[in-house]
């Protein structure tokens, strides 16, 4: 999802979350941390987890425990959900819709075949974010008391955005919101903790790290309109982007020309990504006032019976909202869940 390769020209700094706990807000995009939950809540031969009535909880169990996660540490999340996307953005819909159908053909023969970590590895290729699962998020975090923002369209759009004026700083694990003008990104927030390596016996620390757009920005003497640039040559949710055209090689490209015009010019393109470019630069956003942003009082007894009701286990439901809720009428006050 998104763009990843501007990770081979940004510099980047490891972030505690004790640090972040005194920035202030963070906008979280809401999509992508789910997929995330999504690909990485599964059990070991890669099946998601699902509740007696058969409906998939691998969502609900990281947004709890993550979240509440979050709030024992003293962050203050910002959920911001997608909107309607944009006109161009349905070719990489359907295109990422076949990956995930070849990839529960190979789901399915590999299991035949007992490769059951490369089934495991395969499934997190095949994670959907169903309307259900959006609604059942949106409850959740009203039930938590934590605010969440409906965005008219990108919710990485509407992160940068927060992230100009009432939060501190945008978190995804996608570049996208630093093309969207977010000054601050933190990757990594949702998966911060120790993770396995696909195929191997062997586990990593994931830190969370931020990125600083503007110091970015001087480092490789580029403007934000020249960095969406880039972004359009290496391709993006919106745009295919050019063969052999990796991160280095843009750079090199968008210094040389003055107009994204005489840029796809000289590399006897006819395409016209003006469209995709100003979608970047002043993208469809909702504007937001401070009491949107409040946090509210948890709902305790009815947080409990949400997660009861998908069969999550009461003590331990019970003990994470006492450990994030230490006066539990205040959704103000402030380990790692297993998956993670």
């Amino acid at each position: 999802m998104g763009l990843t390769d501007l990770r081979d020209l940004m510099t980047k700094r490891e972030v505690t979350f004790d640090e972040l706990a005194t920035r202030g807000r963070i906008a979280i995009d809401a999509f992508n941390t789910l997929y995330q939950f999504l690909a990485i809540i599964r059990l070991p031969d890669g099946s998601q987890l699902t509740d007696s009535q058969g409906r998939v909880t691998s969502h609900v169990s990281g947004l709890f425990y993550r979240t509440l996660n979050f709030l024992e540490k003293g962050l203050k999340p910002v959920f911001v959900f997608d909107g309607e996307p944009p006109e161009f953005k349905k070719r990489t819909r359907l295109e990422r819709e076949e990956r995930k159908l070849q990839a529960e053909e190979e789901l399915k023969r590999a299991r035949e075949e007992g490769r059951m970590e490369e089934a495991a590895s395969l499934a997190q290729r095949t994670a959907r974010l169903s309307s259900e699962m959006i609604d059942e998020s949106k409850t959740l975090l009203s039930l938590l008391g934590v605010p969440f923002i409906q965005a008219p369209s990108e919710g990485e759009a509407q992160c940068a955005a927060l992230a100009k004026k009432f939060c501190y700083a945008a978190a995804s694990q996608d570049y996208d919101a630093l093309l969207f003008g977010a000054p601050r990104l933190v990757r990594n927030l949702a998966i911060a903790g120790k993770r396995k390596l696909p195929y191997r016996k062997q586990f990593v620390n994931v830190e969370p790290e931020e990125i600083n757009l503007e110091e970015n920005l001087r480092a490789l003497g580029l403007t934000r309109e020249k960095l969406v640039w880039i972004g359009l040559l290496c391709g993006t949710d919106f745009n295919e982007g050019v063969r052999g055209i990796g991160p280095k090689k843009a750079l090199k490209l968008v210094k040389e020309h003055d107009s994204l015009k005489k840029l796809l010019s000289s590399l006897k393109m006819e395409a016209d990504w003006s469209e995709v470019e100003e979608f970047f630069l002043n993208p469809p956003v909702k504007k937001v006032g401070e009491k949107e942003l409040e946090f509210k009082p948890l709902q305790r007894d009815a947080a409990i019976k949400f997660m009861l009701e998908r069969d999550f286990a009461r003590e331990r439901v019970e003990n994470a909202l006492t450990r994030a809720f230490k006066n539990p009428a205040d959704s103000n006050q402030q380990g790692l869940d297993k998956w993670f």
